[in-house]
């Protein structure tokens, strides 16, 4: 097929034609295969409507006789079936030659709204790596949709990675935080260090410090403020344990939370956080 809003796809590239490509532009997928009579009454309405919608989605069409992986990955055991994909994730789906009204309805629940769509956009901005455009284009989803979880995060992540760290505080802070998820909580950890850090000397004059009053608890957990702020995990956490191990009043709680806010911003080196989880807990109890 030439038309690129319907798309051939196999066991192969499905994870690039759809899943991948599901992150800037919906895809909607038909399993079908050529003996399937339903099938064959189905396809010419999604094909009409993948050209009506012009580009809102792609619509990928797999034959589940040749493509067994796929069709079992996705537990295919009748078709037509048809599963809508965005951000890499299904989130929606029929089953049967269901009428065009209701595949309308489906399109419905499963096409973005104009916010979604200008987070989309901003997605592929990034990923050419213009960030200014893709800034630009979720303060648009914003100002439209000021709900629209998804691009509140986007953007306090775009703002905290150029360190404009007041301003990603004020648009977490409009994000309740049931709806933060882990990604809004690393956010949050990541800015709750920066606003610590502004009362904070330079690791070095902290260090030397401590080397004349290795005793002084107070200073130790300073320091490790500092390690976390910049980014020092393990000598965070390292220094944050010894306040732990030390101290049995109100430090040593702060250093608690202090080591689990650090777990997550450094949960990308699992082994990191496994060995101090377990030192942690050795340490309390």
């Amino acid at each position: 097929m030439t038309d690129q809003r319907v798309v051939e796809v196999t066991d192969a590239n499905f994870a690039a034609q759809v899943l991948e490509a599901s992150r800037t532009t919906p895809v909607v997928v038909d399993f079908w295969a050529p003996w399937c009579g339903p099938c064959r009454a189905l396809a010419p309405v999604l094909e009409k409507l993948a050209g009506e919608y012009q580009g809102q989605f792609v619509l990928a069409k797999l034959n589940t006789d040749e493509n067994p992986q796929t069709a079992a990955q996705f537990a295919i055991r009748s078709i037509p079936a048809v599963k809508a994909f965005r951000d890499g994730n299904m989130v929606a789906e029929f089953m049967g030659a269901v009428p065009e009204s209701a595949v309308r309805e489906f399109l419905g629940r499963v096409l973005p709204t104009p916010a979604e769509r200008l987070r989309l956009a901003a997605r592929a901005a990034l990923a050419e790596g213009d960030f200014e455009a893709a800034e630009s284009r979720l303060r648009e989803a914003l100002k439209a949709e000021p709900a629209l979880a998804a691009a509140r995060l986007d953007l306090a992540e775009i703002l905290v990675a150029r360190q404009a760290w007041s301003e990603a505080d004020l648009v977490l802070a409009e994000l309740p935080e049931h709806e933060r998820g882990d990604r809004g909580v690393q956010l949050a950890s990541r800015i709750a260090l920066w606003k610590s850090s502004q009362s904070l000397p330079a690791a070095a004059q902290l260090e030397s410090e401590l080397e004349r009053s290795p005793g002084d608890q107070g200073l130790r957990l300073r320091l490790a403020e500092r390690h976390a702020a910049d980014g020092q995990f393990e000598p965070a956490l390292e220094e944050s344990l010894n306040v732990v191990q030390s101290d049995r009043g109100a430090l040593r709680d702060a250093a608690r939370q202090l080591m689990l806010r650090v777990f997550t911003l450094a949960q990308a080196d699992e082994e990191l956080v496994r060995r101090y989880r377990r030192l942690l807990a050795s340490a309390m109890y």
